[in-house]
């Protein structure tokens, strides 16, 4: 596929100041880097001394800061714990420029926390702080009341899951019928626990572990990809599912309709952290800016392959973004 520059200028300019809602599971990654000298006298294992701390956004926060550098206005809706890492994820919001009032304290849970800590490039051990229970309604209305407010000054909403119990089945529900009742663009990027609360949507994006952990099946042949893109449409009655197929590309899937596939654009996979989370804010921004299906696919597919050839969760610039795809064609 080929898009030419006038388009791809016509396309970028309209990325400028879209608001996308993001809902999901915030997350917080933390960083302890040291080395290492010596084994501890008191147990077998390594004394980290530490050199360097420092925390970045996961989850549902990375593709917000994603909606930002691609030049939009994202809007996240989630919740935070009452806690230090609550504070430290508060302020890396506040740092960013990013609107805050979408997120809730709720001091019944921590804040989720990925605590990684690193010696000399060597992964040592990570600690999760989390709770996997599903929100109390309360906190589930006060996140449906949020986005009520802001429905109609938003051009798209992404349900970023990350099964930590933030979007129950219930809340999905009630978020989809007022997308669509509002005639409101909504991509979902699913886990395995709620797969198919997610009907009635814009566009549905699993991996194909996803697809296949939930049918039950492999995915190796042009015949398993049509075969599971039928059941998922049936079920989930999306209007458009892509199924991304890691080093094969993404697989575009729409009733009535032949398979359309997008190779992959990494041309050296150095580490796929993030990616995900790139390729459906690249995907809802594009969408929201007016780029038919298979536009929007391309230009996300590429972000993701950029992100794919850098070390660490790194959200890609517009700039940078419609360079090297200018570059390239």
């Amino acid at each position: 596929m080929i898009i030419s520059k006038n388009r791809l200028n016509e396309i970028k300019k309209n990325f400028q100041g879209k608001r996308i809602a993001v809902i999901g599971d915030m997350m917080l990654d933390s960083y302890t880097w040291g080395d290492v000298k010596r084994i501890s006298p008191e147990a077998p294992v390594p004394v980290i001394e530490v050199n360097e701390e420092f925390n970045r956004f996961g989850g549902a926060a990375n593709v917000a800061v994603n909606i930002l550098k691609l030049g939009g206005s994202p809007f996240p809706i989630g919740i935070i714990g009452s806690d230090n890492y609550g504070a430290i994820f508060s302020d890396l919001i506040n740092t960013a420029g990013i609107v805050s009032t979408g997120l809730i304290v709720d001091p019944k849970r921590p804040t989720t926390t990925k605590i990684r800590v690193i010696a000399r490039d060597q992964h040592v051990v990570r600690i999760d702080k989390e709770s996997k229970e599903y929100i109390g309604r309360e906190i589930q209305n006060k996140i449906y009341d949020t986005l009520l407010k802001e429905i109609n000054n938003i051009d798209g909403i992404i349900l970023q899951d990350y099964n930590k119990g933030v979007l129950t089945p219930a809340l999905i529900k009630r978020i989809i019928t007022l997308a669509n009742k509002k005639k409101k663009l909504i991509t979902v990027d699913p886990k395995f626990q709620n797969f198919f609360s997610y009907k009635n949507v814009t566009v549905f994006k699993p991996n194909r572990k996803e697809a296949e952990d939930v049918l039950g099946m492999k995915i190796k042949s042009e015949a398993d990809l049509i075969e599971a893109g039928k059941k998922l449409l049936s079920k989930l009655n999306s209007k458009y599912l892509l199924l991304t197929l890691s080093e094969e590309g993404i697989a575009v899937i729409e009733k009535g309709k032949d398979i359309r596939r997008m190779p992959t654009k990494a041309r050296k996979v150095v580490d796929v952290s993030g990616a995900g989370d790139t390729v459906i804010s690249t995907l809802t921004m594009a969408l929201s800016a007016g780029a038919d299906i298979m536009e929007a696919v391309y230009l996300a597919n590429y972000a993701g392959g950029l992100v794919c050839e850098e070390v660490g969760i790194v959200p890609i610039e517009i700039n940078s973004l419609f360079d090297i795809v200018k570059r390239d064609e």
